[in-house]
């Protein structure tokens, strides 16, 4: 019975969170490392389902890094890195779109399993991410910069109450396909539905006020107090672009941003409705 309680008093404890949230618009970034976990995927698309079916609208970008890596490795082809950034020739960008492709396509199906309608949305395809090519000291290939995202396409699935899960690969003015990074496409995505939530899933819990300590996770943080973090240094390395994506979706009217531990069972659920929280939130 006790057990049973504790059930009804978590039901009660998220009670205001789903009165505040029925119908407001929440975009999910998940990749990385979470995204070859099976485990990981499932528990995800079940917290997704949930949001769905409380009158939240949940957009998922999606990104794949590692397994690009895999494929590639599998068909003898190197990767190589600048700065972060995926040098990407004519060979490499064929293997970024049907590793996404075969990515995104599990994605739906899973959700479909659920029985929840989904729909896959191809960045370049739909038109959805327009971009420019980026301009380094070392030529990158089919990598670009984002200069605009048109989210009629996703606003569009929305409507017919589907949840849209997106490739984030952009359509150069030459009309070709280019490789743009998961965080930035899906920050801009954020700001383009003017979404109450950016919710960026990755493999580690949060941010860190030191980062050899998993127990100095600092659950709240103003803009202003990212900034001086990065300036000083305490967020480093592969968190200051996670970083600097949600300080981009607040500047572009976001409400509020979080970075969770995707590895975590029903991490979104947990961040979003609980009072603590399990997670960074970043907030104006």
């Amino acid at each position: 019975m006790e057990e049973i309680i504790k059930k009804a008093d978590a039901l009660i404890e998220a009670l205001p969170y789903i009165r505040d949230f029925h119908g407001k618009t929440f975009v999910i970034k998940y990749g990385g490392k979470v995204i070859l976990s099976e485990t990981a995927q499932k528990r995800l698309l079940e917290d997704l389902v949930f949001l769905h079916f409380v009158g939240i609208k949940p957009v998922l970008v999606h990104g794949g890094g590692p397994s690009i890596t895999q494929k590639a490795a599998s068909l003898g082809k190197i990767a190589r890195f600048v700065d972060g950034r995926r040098v990407t020739d004519a060979a490499m960008i064929k293997i970024v779109e049907e590793t996404l492709g075969e990515i995104n396509q599990k994605l739906v199906r899973m959700i479909q399993e659920m029985k929840v309608d989904a729909v896959g949305l191809h960045g370049m395809k739909e038109g959805i991410i327009k971009v420019r090519k980026m301009e380094t000291e070392v030529d990158l290939g089919f990598v670009g910069e984002i200069t605009e995202v048109d989210a009629e396409p996703i606003r569009a699935v929305l409507k017919k109450r589907a949840i849209p899960i997106v490739i984030p690969l952009g359509k150069g003015k030459d009309k070709l396909t280019y490789n743009v990074n998961a965080d930035d496409a899906a920050s801009e995505v954020a700001t383009a539905l003017k979404a109450d939530k950016f919710i960026l899933l990755t493999d580690v819990r949060g941010i860190l006020r030191h980062s050899e300590d998993e127990n100095s996770l600092i659950s709240t943080l103003s803009q202003k107090e990212a900034e001086e973090l990065i300036e000083r240094k305490v967020i480093q390395a592969g968190m200051i672009p996670k970083v600097k994506a949600c300080i981009n979706a607040l500047r572009g009217g976001v409400k509020k941003t979080h970075i969770v531990d995707g590895r975590l069972t029903h991490a979104i659920l947990l961040e979003i409705f609980t009072d603590k929280g399990v997670g960074t939130e970043i907030v104006r």
